[in-house]
């Protein structure tokens, strides 16, 4: 498969072609990359210790929906480090090509790392880019999948709209994100947590006083379960589905581009 894009490895972005890189960005989305450029060396510690090693297990699940065939070419937007990436090239022997998209370049660099130490045969790469706006042809991915970054976006409805132009007929897009549990004993609890706990342990650990802060916020005030459905076929895909993780605190949502 061949993909216009600007590809980064382990140590920086090199080459251009298609879309130009230089891509004009919000105040948010500037901030919000400096923000994960900021806590990028303790993400992904942080991220097994504050999910309680859940946040891997999420990850595999999601493998269990993708769509039927071989030889699948599978974008990942807002990637971090690529985790999602590579668990999806662990978890199926289907996964033959993949891309990650990001806006914060130090989370590519060690998302880089990892894929060279991983993934020699450059199957997989990542893209400096903006996922609201992105640097790809229609109709290019079997896959569109985004793990704990739709939430970011300024424009989600915008940005659904720009998976499915990327998405080949037939394709389909699957979304990782925070929810709430429906169970109110599991609710307060895990607000509680969410809330208090996490952001004092995440700014602790990562030196950084507002990211954890800005998470419980920004989970707190996204759409979810049935609504973030709508949002998904209003949007333009079908057979939109939502399957909860661990009590309702994550869910992976599902929707198919037409095929006509």
């Amino acid at each position: 498969m061949e993909v216009n894009s600007t590809v980064v490895n382990e140590d920086k972005p090199t080459g251009t072609s298609g879309k130009s890189a230089e891509f004009s960005l919000s105040d948010r989305q500037r901030e919000n990359a400096r923000m994960f450029d900021r806590i990028a060396p303790r993400y992904d510690f942080l991220n097994r210790l504050l999910s309680l090693r859940r946040d891997v297990a999420w990850r595999r699940c999601l493998a269990n929906h993708l769509p039927a065939g071989k030889n699948l070419a599978v974008l990942d937007v807002a990637t971090g480090t690529a985790d999602l990436l590579i668990s999806l090239s662990r978890n199926s022997d289907r996964v033959t090509f993949g891309l990650g998209l990001d806006l914060a370049p130090e989370m590519l660099r060690l998302g880089g790392k990892k894929l060279a130490a991983q993934h020699p045969d450059h199957s997989l790469g990542l893209v400096l880019g903006d996922g609201a706006d992105m640097p790809f042809p229609d109709n290019c991915f079997d896959v569109v999948t985004i793990g704990f970054g739709i939430r970011n976006f300024s424009d989600v409805t915008g940005g659904l709209r720009e998976f499915r132009r990327v998405l080949k007929p037939g394709g389909r897009l699957l979304v990782l994100e925070f929810s709430l549990p429906a169970n109110r004993l599991m609710y307060h609890a895990y607000m509680t947590y969410f809330r208090y706990v996490l952001p004092m342990v995440g700014t602790i650990l990562s030196g950084d006083n507002t990211a954890y802060r800005y998470l419980n916020r920004s989970v707190e005030g996204f759409p979810y379960g049935d609504e973030f459905c709508r949002m998904i076929a209003a949007a333009g895909f079908t057979d939109v589905k939502i399957t909860p993780l661990t009590f309702g605190v994550a869910s992976i949502y599902r929707g198919d581009k037409p095929s006509v």
